[in-house]
């Protein structure tokens, strides 16, 4: 999480409400996210220097704005160069793997709860992917912009298979 907010903080300056509103509308399918979780990460990157608050006021309140320090960006750039994890872990998988303990109508309903929450997630990154496509014309050759749609891409791609997979899974035991 804490890196997350780093990347997020290297764009712009945000406060806790809109650090929260930026993950749960792009970044949920990497960290779920609470505003104790990120409060958590906050005071751990505070204390190690990594970011500083000032206090504005908008609209007459007062409010915490976070920034990145030189330190926190350093720190970022030996996070963002160091090599990316080989995992396929997905806790949700133990489901299915001890899936044979639970009744057969109990199987097939879990499933179809599953593909619809599945189909929702997929609907919601294709319009993410749609918009950052907009946005990428727009700001051509803008590398940051260019990434954080493959991301998007990534996990609609990943939605879509999942969706498959299950559906295929679903279709076999109701044999």
């Amino acid at each position: 999480m804490e890196n997350i907010i780093l990347g997020l903080l290297l764009l712009q300056a945000r406060t806790i409400y809109q650090l929260r509103k930026r993950i749960n509308d792009g970044l949920n399918l990497m960290y779920s996210c609470s505003t104790g979780s990120i409060q958590a990460a906050l005071k751990k990157l505070l204390k190690s220097g990594y970011i500083c608050i000032s206090e504005v006021t908008e609209n007459g309140k007062k409010k915490k704005l976070y920034s990145i320090t030189d330190e926190g960006k350093q720190y970022f750039h030996l996070w963002i160069n160091s090599p990316i994890n080989n995992s396929a872990k997905n806790p949700e998988l133990a489901k299915i793997y001890f899936m044979g303990f639970s009744e057969k109508e109990n199987r097939v309903h879990l499933i179809e709860n599953h593909l619809k929450g599945l189909r929702k997630l997929y609907l919601e990154l294709q319009v993410i992917c749609e918009d950052g496509e907009r946005l990428s014309t727009e700001l051509q050759n803008n590398e940051i912009a260019y990434y954080q749609l493959q991301t998007a891409r990534y996990g609609r791609d990943l939605m879509k298979f999942n969706i498959d997979w299950y559906s295929r899974l679903l279709k076999e035991i109701r044999k």
